[in-house]
């Protein structure tokens, strides 16, 4: 069984302790963000992506002004095994966190994301007003031989006077960030982008 190593558990941990935000490559080797990604585009290639849409879960609303990807929620009685895999490694994530910074997260709830060519997400936050339920921001990248030129970078604003950091949605990368603090956003993708998008959750 693979598990996420220590190091790298580490070093998020230390990232979200401090800036709030953190970029670590490898955190599922490359075999197994591969066998997720190829997964994830036979199931866009079979109609089961949806377009995306702003607002609460899967009761958003589309707005495709703002939001132009697909998406396909995991549900967890419906996870195939690669799914399942990659999803027991993020809980190995949540309770590295609860132990070390005391967020008490309870929930997981992810989608996978594809951007077609010329798709983007502009600036956001996750966490919807009057409901602080979403509390860590995972995105975890499957694309494999991304350039810079290729565009579809995300983009996070790191404080009020618009200062930001771009990130390359290299294959096997894991951003994550703490929910109500970073605005975000996806810039515009010249080749399609896949990921999957979760929030760790608290109870209300």
């Amino acid at each position: 069984m693979v598990t996420v190593s220590d190091t790298i558990l580490a070093g998020v941990l230390n990232d979200l302790a401090g800036p709030g935000w953190s970029v670590c490559d490898d955190f599922l080797c490359g075999s197994a963000w591969r066998d997720l990604a190829e997964e994830g585009r036979k199931l866009y290639g079979a109609g089961r992506f949806r377009a995306a849409g702003v607002g609460q879960g899967q009761a958003g609303t589309l707005a495709p002004g703002i939001r132009s990807d697909s998406i396909l929620w995991l549900e967890p009685d419906r996870l195939t095994t690669t799914q399942q895999a990659c999803l027991d490694r993020f809980d190995e994530l949540r309770l590295a966190v609860n132990r070390e910074l005391y967020l008490g997260l309870q929930g997981f709830e992810c989608h996978l994301a594809i951007y077609p060519p010329g798709s983007f997400y502009r600036k956001h936050l996750d966490q919807f007003r009057g409901v602080d339920a979403r509390q860590l921001t995972v995105v975890f990248y499957l694309n494999d031989g991304w350039t810079e030129d290729n565009g579809g970078q995300l983009r996070i604003y790191l404080d009020e006077e618009g200062g930001y950091q771009d990130i390359q949605p290299q294959g096997g990368r894991l951003v994550t960030f703490l929910s109500a603090r970073f605005y975000h956003e996806v810039l515009p993708a010249r080749r399609e982008r896949m990921s999957l998008t979760g929030w760790f959750k608290r109870s209300s």
